[in-house]
């Protein structure tokens, strides 16, 4: 694999990940791109003891453009990467967190105001502009994992950063903005409210690692959807989604980087096969979120087990899932969906 490191017209960083040793990225951005925005402030809720981000300049982010003027598509003018590439990364020009500070006032009331430091990228798994992660090669995909891992490593050691987290969001029901297929990568200055959940969990529990338990429940039980010698994907039994899967690695391990060469290889052939599982339950292509559960960088790292929280919000054909009133509200979830009879549709669907 070769790692090249450039910089875009504004002075973000981009970073290519290439199969070949002799790919050129001697092409630069002539953009004459805005200053880059204030990075965003933290507010403190004292109620639900959690931080939110503040990020007005996201407002005015790009949003559905044409294919030709794919900002994630190589070497055209509006291009965020101007030579062709495998794998590519990049500072998102809308972050949620940066180190780009500013003034920032206190609010009053209960509540805390903080720069909300960190970092934002963008993902971009392919070059070709009508792909999809299901239709990647293993040895694409192997790629995207070493960039995940690379990322994940060198936001880990930024200062102030608590957690990294990369993620998808595919499909216009889950609300994305670019269709390129692409994922995102924040690196937060605080651990998030379901990760601090999760491993409060895992400290209560008895005997041995909480996640390593109901991994082993789950590859004795029915609900499991496909796995390999590395690796097992299965519905969880108390599913919040209507088709809802968790990959698990064999071994725990608290991050990405910390997977063996022989478990990013295994990787790939599962999760893109429960990929087009889904995109076969009903002959659509499933919108859907994919997410990295990885261990904080310094917090009860041992609890941790890294996994993979895939689901769709599609329920039938025609119907979505909604987070209404009772999960938005109360975080108290509904599934119209039997996990078991989810995991037997996905083993059955092709």
């Amino acid at each position: 694999m070769k790692r090249t490191i450039t910089h875009l017209a504004d002075g973000r960083e981009l970073i290519y990940f290439d199969r070949r040793d002799d790919a050129d990225h001697s092409a630069s951005d002539t953009r004459d791109l805005p200053p880059r925005p204030l990075a965003s402030e933290l507010r403190y809720d004292p109620l639900m003891d959690e931080w939110v981000a503040v990020a007005r300049h996201r407002q005015t982010r790009t949003h559905l453009p044409s294919a030709d003027e794919c900002p994630l598509c190589p070497a055209h003018p509006g291009s965020e990467i101007p030579s062709a590439y495998d794998v590519a990364v990049f500072e998102n020009r809308f972050p949620s967190f940066s180190y780009n500070l500013g003034e920032y006032e206190q609010v009053g009331g209960l509540s805390e105001v903080r720069p909300g430091i960190g970092r934002c990228e963008v993902v971009c798994f392919t070059s070709d502009h009508d792909a999809s992660f299901s239709s990647l090669s293993d040895e694409q995909v192997e790629l995207v994992m070493e960039a995940w891992a690379d990322r994940t490593a060198e936001l880990s050691a930024l200062p102030g950063v608590e957690q990294v987290f990369c993620f998808e969001n595919r499909g216009r029901e889950i609300g994305i903005t670019l269709p390129h297929p692409h994922g995102q990568i924040y690196a937060y200055p605080y651990v998030t409210p379901r990760t601090r959940q999760m491993l409060d969990a895992a400290a209560r529990h008895g005997g041995g690692n909480l996640f390593a338990d109901v991994l082993a429940a789950e590859r004795r039980g029915p609900r499991v959807v496909a796995s390999n010698e590395h690796w097992t994907a299965f519905v969880p039994a108390a599913a919040r989604y209507p088709f809802e899967v968790h990959l698990y690695p064999h071994r725990q391990v608290p991050d990405i980087p910390a997977l063996s060469p022989e478990e990013r290889t295994a990787f790939g052939p599962i999760y893109t096969d429960v990929l087009r599982r889904l995109d076969g339950l009903f002959g659509v292509a499933m919108p859907y979120i994919s997410a990295w559960h990885q261990a904080p960088v310094t917090h009860r790292r041992d609890l941790a087990y890294l996994h993979l929280q895939l689901f769709s919000i599609r329920r039938a054909p025609n119907k979505l899932k909604y987070l209404a009133g009772s999960e938005s509200a109360m975080g108290a979830f509904v599934n119209d969906v039997l996990p078991e009879e989810a995991a037997r549709l996905l083993r059955e669907s092709r």
